[in-house]
C-alpha cells in the first residue's frame, strides 16, 4: 500500500512553499497592535487598494473577519439577512448571537446558490416596536464552490441600498470566483460596502483573513478585533505570506480548477456516485449513505482524505494537488467499487 497522502478534505489544508517560508523568514515586522508592523500594513493597503476600498484589516481567520464586520454593521439587538448554508450562520457557532447579540434571518438558497431577492426583501424588518430591525444583508461567493453572477451581486446591492441596509460580502473564495468569470477583483466586489478574503485557502497562506471596506467600519473592526482577542503583535511573518500569496497563487486558481473538472468527470465515471459539475475547485458527491462511510474509510486508509458524512462527499482540489492526486485518488475509487461492490471499474 502507497504511504502517500491525497488530501482533498479542504483547500485549507496547504503548506507553505519554500518561496512563501522564505518571504515570511526575511519579513520586517513590528507591533501591529501599536500600527507599527510596516509589512502588515503593506499588506492592509494592497488589499484595500486591490478591492478599491478605502482601509483593510488583517485579522487570525475567515470567521472573526465575518464577525467582525456583522459587528460594525450592525448593533445589539439588530437583526442581519443571509443565506441558510452560508457560512457566517451555518457554521461559525452562532457567534453573531452570542458575541454580537446579533439577530439571523436565514434565506433558503436556490440550486444557483443565490437567495431570491423578493424573499430578501420580504425578510427585512423595520425598526419599529417589535422587530430586530434589519441592518445588513450579507452573501457568500463562491457558495459551495458555485459562482454567484455579477448582475445578481449589483441587484443584490441595489435592494440594500434601497432600505438603507449595509451590504457585506464572504468573499473566502473570491479570488476563485473571479478567475472563473475573468474579472478584477475590484469590479467583483463593487457592489459591496464590506468584503473578507481569506488568505489560507486556495491562495496557500498559512493563516489569515483581509476584511476590506470603508475606513469608518474598519476603524470600528479594530476596536472589535482587540476586544474579541484578536490582536497581534509582529503579525508580518503571517502578513508576508498573504502577499506572496496574492504575488504568485492567484491565477494559477486556474489549474485548481482544471483539477477540478478532472476529477468531477472521472467520479461521474462511476454510476453509484452522482456529481455536481464545479464552477470552481469544489465538488460534491452524493451516494448511498449505507456505503458512503464504508468508502470514506476505504479511501482514508490508502491515503485519499475527504470530508464526508450522511450521504455526501465534498473533494476540493488545491495546490498540493496534482494530476497524479487526482489519478491515483480516481484508481482507489475504481477499487473500490470493483472491490466492495462488484461494479465495473471505469478505468
Amino acid at each position: 500500500m502507497s504511504n502517500a497522502i491525497y488530501d482533498f478534505r479542504s483547500d485549507t489544508v496547504t503548506a507553505p512553499s519554500a518561496g512563501m517560508r522564505a518571504a515570511m523568514a526575511a519579513a520586517e515586522v513590528g507591533d501591529d497592535v501599536y500600527g507599527d508592523d510596516p509589512t502588515v500594513n503593506r499588506l492592509q493597503a494592497r488589499m484595500a487598494e486591490m478591492l478599491g476600498k478605502e482601509a483593510a484589516l488583517f485579522v487570525p481567520s475567515g470567521t472573526m473577519s465575518n464577525l467582525l464586520a456583522l459587528m460594525s454593521h450592525c448593533g445589539r439587538g439588530d437583526a442581519f439577512i443571509a443565506g441558510q448554508n452560508a457560512h457566517c450562520y451555518a457554521d461559525e457557532r452562532g457567534n453573531a448571537a452570542v458575541l454580537g447579540s446579533i439577530q439571523p434571518q436565514p434565506i433558503t438558497h436556490e440550486s444557483d446558490g443565490t437567495l431570491r431577492l423578493d424573499r430578501v426583501e420580504a425578510a427585512i424588518h423595520p425598526d419599529d416596536l417589535h422587530s430586530a430591525p434589519t441592518r445588513l444583508l450579507a452573501l457568500e461567493n463562491t457558495l459551495g464552490g458555485k459562482v454567484l453572477p455579477l448582475e445578481y451581486m449589483r441587484a443584490a446591492g441595489e435592494l440594500a441600498r434601497k432600505h438603507g441596509l449595509g451590504f457585506h460580502l464572504d468573499g473566502a473564495r473570491a479570488f476563485n470566483a473571479c478567475v472563473k468569470l475573468g474579472v478584477d477583483i475590484a469590479e467583483f466586489t463593487a457592489p459591496f460596502d464590506t468584503v473578507s478574503i481569506c488568505l489560507s485557502k486556495g491562495l496557500g497562506a498559512p493563516v489569515g483573513s483581509v476584511l476590506v471596506g470603508p475606513k469608518a467600519l474598519i476603524d470600528k473592526a479594530n476596536r472589535n478585533r482587540k476586544m474579541l482577542g484578536g490582536g497581534m503583535r509582529q503579525a508580518g511573518i503571517l502578513a508576508a505570506a498573504g502577499l506572496y500569496a496574492l504575488d504568485h497563487n492567484v491565477q494559477r486558481l486556474a489549474e485548481d480548477h482544471g483539477l477540478a473538472k478532472k476529477l468531477a468527470e472521472g467520479l461521474a465515471q462511476f454510476g453509484e456516485l452522482t456529481v455536481t459539475v464545479p464552477d470552481t475547485n469544489i465538488i460534491f458527491v452524493g451516494m448511498d449513505a449505507q456505503v458512503e462511510g464504508r468508502f470514506t474509510e476505504y479511501l482514508k486508509a490508502r491515503g485519499v482524505r475527504i470530508n464526508g458524512g450522511y450521504g455526501q462527499q465534498r473533494w476540493v482540489t488545491h495546490l498540493d494537488v496534482d494530476d497524479g492526486a487526482v489519478d491515483a485518488a480516481l484508481a482507489h475509487v475504481a477499487g473500490f467499487f470493483r472491490g466492495e461492490t462488484g461494479a465495473a471499474s471505469a478505468h
